[in-house]
């Protein structure tokens, strides 16, 4: 477009077509929209309101496509913000009021440092182009003493497996490797939570069966689950970074004479 706006176009609901390893906001919009998309967000959402039960005055970030996850947190947080990557695109949210979204560089936020509580990351990592920069950028602006929940597919669910859903994109981690990579980046991971245990079907029976299904896997199947859930908390030693295009970066201005 002339003014450099971007323009979307609403895919055929029946013919998803997702890109090979990042989905389009308004196509994860969309699949948010639909019966199965409604039993995700409801069932990931609870686990993730009982790890912060409580945010009232804090600071609440989501990073990736987090807006289903958030408005929640808008009546107690004292603010909220999305932040969708570039590549993925943004939309408005909350559709009425003013809009708290902003589209960024995923290894440069548009935050000062230490300013966020509470960061959700949902769609984010495993669609990341440099995860070790955008975990290195999540440091700087995670406040300290701050925690970070990352929602991932679980390598192991069948929702990694299968491309009609944006779960089945990009690259899905077990607990293990999603632990790892929060300590490479700083991070102390210190609870892990698991969710959507319904198969990935558009089957009404099945989908009404979600409650049950979820009951029976964490108690049974908790390595199948659809999405793992990993919460951790930021470690004040930053000496420990040997990443070199992260040194390279000053965040206050040097004195010179």
């Amino acid at each position: 477009m002339p003014d450099g706006r971007r323009t979307y176009h609403r895919p055929d609901p029946l013919r998803y077509s997702w890109p090979t390893m990042r989905t389009d906001a308004t196509q994860l919009r969309d699949f948010y929209a639909s019966g199965l998309g409604k039993v995700a967000r409801r069932m990931i959402g609870l686990r993730i309101r009982s790890v912060w039960p409580d945010v009232r005055g804090l600071t609440v970030v989501g990073l990736g496509y987090a807006v289903p996850y958030l408005g929640v947190f808008r009546p107690e947080a004292e603010r909220t913000i999305a932040v969708m990557p570039a590549a993925q695109g943004v939309l408005r949210w909350p559709e009425e009021g003013g809009s708290v979204t902003a589209l960024a560089e995923e290894a440069k936020l548009p935050l000062p440092d230490r300013s966020a509580d509470r960061v959700l990351l949902v769609h984010a990592m495993e669609c990341a182009e440099q995860l070790r920069p955008m975990l290195r950028d999540l440091w700087r602006v995670t406040a300290d003493g701050g925690r970070v929940l990352v929602v991932v597919p679980n390598r192991r669910g069948l929702w990694a497996r299968f491309e009609r859903t944006p779960f089945g994109y990009g690259s899905p981690f077990t607990p293990g490797q999603l632990s790892a990579s929060l300590r490479d980046g700083l991070f102390a991971p210190y609870r892990t939570e698991t969710a959507l245990f319904v198969p990935p079907v558009r089957s009404r029976l099945m989908l009404s069966a979600a409650a049950a299904c979820e009951k029976v896997g964490r108690r049974w199947f908790t390595g199948f689950a659809g999405v793992v859930l990993v919460e951790a908390t930021k470690e004040i030693y930053a000496g420990r970074f040997t990443f070199r295009s992260a040194r390279q970066r000053a965040y206050a201005p040097v004195a010179t004479r």
